[in-house]
């Protein structure tokens, strides 16, 4: 069993050196100096910047210099959600603040793909092609407030047309060219673009994928469209000509022009993210340019602790918002590395080397793929120089303590490992790591400052080592400004608010440990309800992935009449193990002494893939209406899938729960 949270003997603790030189410590001093403030470690400074939310805002404003052509009148008209009014009166630009940290004595960007080694490219020419491309939005007649969008993987292109659109005010959207058409159409058309972005295709997992039937049809689909800008990618010869109103990427970085920063409201639009789609119509995010760029530079320098100079990674696609979050790290004076292609081409081993390769200080990357990494047996720390690398995130799904240890075994003794969560819903963290505290194997470290974030019984009381429901209390400023075409904000409070009006619920399942620290279960609306015990399915894929017969796993719960339950387990199995009977009892046996007896499967079925979305989530959500008898097209977006035809199968097993709920169980079985 593991042992207690909060008990454990540490993974790996900061030295006098980690503290000294963090950025956090460098700002409480500031703190101490300016503002008379003292704080004995980061739980003390957590409270104080949730407690006394103005000051701690205004007091990110000022330690990090915002530029503004008009200064705020106030931080914060009042403490309600939605509808907070952040730093009322400012005028400023996000991108201006991008290049706040342009040197000639490193690159902005380091790039590389399946395709193309590693590349950089300068400030100079960074922001050489941003004023080019403004310059052309400019003279197509793009204007602030108009929505520039993109079809584009994570190559320099796509962050030189983002900044381009920022620093005029028009507001930006991607989608990944991994995206089914339909599932892009559903995000863009709700915005009504004037312009798009688009590459000709691109190379994934050593395939070639061609894209221009895409593009094409996204022209005729998106009727706001005024102009089409093609990268040519797959093709250096690509050409715009069939494209009605299309031209290409080198005749709109052809002029050069003076980079423009148009002054904006702080609660102007920066772009719009999407929900992940897995049902019904995405939702359109709205956020802000000023509460983005405090919550990045507040989170990228304080929690990250990036410094001017060092090389940060995440892997992403330009469809996630951990793209968006990579792209601040400019705002730190970070060189961003960028790679596109698959992480598992020609192995699993590519990240390493491009970690290596790239002299990465920090590595960002997914618990799936610490899980691919660890299944594979590979030596990461043994093979490549890791020298430079000195954290590690992990985000998307919560790391497992086995996770934790591999990182420190396989990969590097001396590491900081942030498994952190948050959301697309404001591009950031809620639970955050800190270089100033110890690593805990199965933790996250602690809460975002400025971030009140709590956890909630049923009532809305809150829970100290309990598990609860993941809230936050107080208004941050980059919550949604509003989703897109919501008026009346209908949309946006059902999301967050219906549970416990005034107080956002993000829908995980969290611990708060008496330390500060916090564990995430899950999803809340995917978790395991068996006889009134609730559980997240995270703890349960932890047992069940541990075993080496398991390479993958789902798990989802089904309610049927008369109170009953029905509960299967479906599992991807390692190449040549087979699913007999003593497998199942040692699975069974596995999840009876580790999680409960009320937890143990029904059934066990062998899949050969999990369904997930195209950020790798695994679709609970989507699986579970299925079997509850929800049409298919109704319970799951099959173009947001990153493995559409994995979910045929489920299709078949949600005739068989029917059965069951007819009663007829001995038909379903």
């Amino acid at each position: 069993m593991e042992t207690p949270l909060g008990k454990d003997q540490p993974l790996w603790s900061p030295s006098e050196k980690d503290r000294r030189e963090a950025n956090i410590s460098q700002y409480m001093h500031w703190l101490t100096q300016e503002r008379g403030l003292r704080f004995e470690n980061r739980e003390e400074l957590w409270g104080w910047s949730v407690e006394h939310l103005e000051d701690f805002w205004a007091s990110i404003w000022s330690y990090f210099h915002i530029q503004a052509s008009q200064p705020y009148t106030q931080v914060l008209s009042e403490r309600k959600m939605p509808g907070a009014d952040w730093f009322a009166g400012a005028k400023l630009n996000y991108a201006e603040h991008a290049f706040r940290h342009a040197t000639s004595d490193r690159p902005a960007m380091i790039f590389q793909s399946e395709r193309q080694g590693l590349t950089e490219i300068s400030w100079q020419q960074l922001k050489r092609n941003v004023g080019a491309v403004a310059h052309a939005l400019r003279a197509m007649g793009v204007q602030t407030g108009d929505r520039v969008v993109a079809y584009l993987p994570d190559i320099p292109e796509a962050i030189t047309a983002f900044l381009a659109c920022a620093s005029i005010g028009a507001i930006w959207s991607s989608c990944s060219p991994d995206f089914g058409t339909s599932s892009v159409i559903d995000r863009f058309k709700q915005i009504e673009p004037t312009v798009l972005f688009a590459i000709d295709g691109y190379q994934y997992n050593g395939k070639t994928f061609d894209r221009k039937e895409v593009v094409k049809e996204l022209r005729r689909e998106l009727p706001t469209l005024q102009k089409v800008v093609l990268v040519p990618y797959l093709h250096a010869d690509a050409s715009a000509a069939d494209i009605p109103n299309g031209l290409l990427w080198s005749e709109v970085v052809r002029e050069e022009a003076e980079l423009v920063f148009e002054q904006v409201p702080f609660s102007h639009p920066l772009w719009v993210l999407y929900s992940s789609g897995t049902t019904g119509l995405p939702k359109p995010i709205v956020q802000g340019h000023g509460g983005i760029l405090l919550e990045h530079l507040k989170a990228l320098t304080l929690d990250v602790d990036l410094k001017p100079g060092d090389r940060f990674f995440w892997f992403t696609t330009t469809g996630w918002m951990m793209w968006n979050f990579l792209v601040g790290g400019l705002l730190a004076g970070a060189v961003i590395l960028l790679y596109d292609g698959s992480p598992g081409y020609p192995n699993i081993e590519t990240l390493w080397r491009f970690a290596q390769e790239s002299k990465m200080t920090f590595f960002g990357t997914s618990a799936s793929y610490i899980s691919s990494c660890m299944k594979a047996g590979i030596e990461p720390g043994q093979t490549y120089d890791l020298s430079r690398l000195r954290g590690l995130g992990s985000t998307g799904s919560p790391l497992p303590p086995e996770g934790f240890h591999w990182i420190y075994e396989h990969v590097k003794e001396d590491l900081w490992v942030a498994s952190v969560s948050g959301g697309t819903d404001v591009c950031s963290a809620f639970i955050t790591g800190s270089i100033l505290l110890p690593v805990r194997a199965g933790e996250l470290q602690c809460r975002s400052l400025g971030a009140n974030v709590q956890s909630f019984d049923e009532e809305g009381h809150p829970l100290i080592d309990e598990v609860g429901e993941l809230v936050v209390t107080h208004p941050l400023p980059s919550m949604p400004l509003y989703f897109w075409n919501d008026p009346d904000q209908q949309r946006y409070r059902e999301s967050y608010f219906a549970q416990y009006p005034g107080v956002w619920r993000h829908g995980d399942w969290i611990r708060i440990t008496p330390e500060g620290s916090a564990v995430i279960y899950g999803r809340s609306d995917s978790t395991i309800n068996r006889m009134g015990i609730r559980m997240g399915s995270s703890e349960i894929y932890r047992i069940v992935e541990g075993l080496p017969e398991i390479m993958d796993s789902l798990i989802v719960g089904v309610e049927l009449p008369h109170g009953n339950y029905y509960l299967p387990l479906f599992v991807v199995l390692r190449e040549g193990v087979q699913l007999d009977e003593t497998l199942k009892a040692k699975i069974k046996q596995a999840l009876r002494s580790n999680i409960s007896p009320h937890h143990v499967p029904d059934e066990i079925l062998v899949i050969q893939e999990v369904p997930r979305t195209l950020s790798g989530k695994k679709l609970e959500v989507p699986v579970k209406k299925l079997l509850m008898g929800i049409p298919a097209e109704k319970a799951v977006s099959v173009d947001a899938l990153s493995n559409p035809q994995s979910i045929d199968y489920f299709l078949e097993v949600a005739r068989r729960v029917d059965a069951l709920k007819q009663g007829s169980a001995g038909e379903a079985k």
